[in-house]
């Protein structure tokens, strides 16, 4: 498992939390919302990814 890509996720996790409005389920900032859950998903994909790998 990569330390980094693992970093990267919690981060963006917790900023895409904050960044969320609930009550009206939109981001603050729209255009920043789809930049950090594009680059949430990447990190999870490259976490997963690498722990496949690891494995075999």
């Amino acid at each position: 498992m990569n330390p980094v890509w693992a970093i990267v996720a919690i981060i963006l996790g917790i900023t895409l939390y904050k960044q969320f409005d609930f009550q009206t389920f939109r981001f603050e900032n729209t255009a920043l919302g789809i930049i950090y859950l594009i680059t949430f998903i990447a990190s999870v994909y490259f976490l997963i990814k690498g722990r496949k790998q690891s494995a075999e």
